[in-house]
């Protein structure tokens, strides 16, 4: 299924997102998952802030959120079509393992929001590729459930902000490579301004 992921460059040059929806058992364990979250929280933070939090939703409270979900959505759009309603729904409930990450910037810090924005991206990208270590795919999503006043609002309080909601499982068939840029696009030499 994966390439070899013995050494640490092969592990990033093979990581793939795969989506939630074709995502199926096994996905982590308890204890695979805790090591998953202490390996995204090893992350650059300065001033050591802690500016996000992880929520694990157990399989159990999944239709709980299908329902919290559909119902903001709902109280926000009272004429939605039934296919938007179902994908929400569907929403909360794909993949073996799902995990809310929250930014939660502390403004009375003199780090800037930015920074502390900046780790908590940092953070999701950890959680990636930790699951990926594990032998599992995961999916960062965020959707309209992520900009949601009432769905953040179950998880935690303004200004904490839904991040992503990472979807871990297996991959129910080969991941394709996506086109990546060239790395001429993407990659400069600073030159100094000339001086007068």
């Amino acid at each position: 299924m994966f390439n070899d992921l013995s050494t640490p460059l092969s592990l990033l040059t093979t990581r793939r997102s795969g989506s939630p929806r074709e995502m199926i058992a096994p996905g982590p364990d308890a204890a695979q998952l805790d090591a998953i979250l202490a390996i995204a929280a090893r992350t650059p933070d300065h001033g050591k802030i802690n500016p996000w939090r992880f929520v694990i939703v157990p399989n159990s409270a999944r239709g709980a959120l299908a329902t919290l979900i559909t119902s903001a959505y709902l109280a926000e759009r009272p004429d939605a079509a039934r296919l938007e309603v179902d994908a929400l729904e569907a929403f909360a409930t794909q993949a073996p393992a799902l995990v809310v990450v929250l930014s939660s910037p502390n403004p009375e810090r003199k780090i800037p929001i930015w920074e502390q924005e900046l780790s908590v991206g940092a953070a999701c990208m950890n959680l990636l590729h930790a699951a990926h270590a594990h032998g599992f795919v995961g999916g960062w999503l965020t959707g309209w459930a992520a900009y949601s006043d009432a769905v953040r609002d179950a998880f935690g309080a303004a200004p904490e902000r839904i991040a992503g909601f990472i979807f871990i499982g297996s991959p129910a068939r080969d991941l394709e490579e996506r086109p990546r840029p060239n790395p001429g696009s993407v990659i400069s030499v600073w030159v100094p301004p000339a001086t007068a």
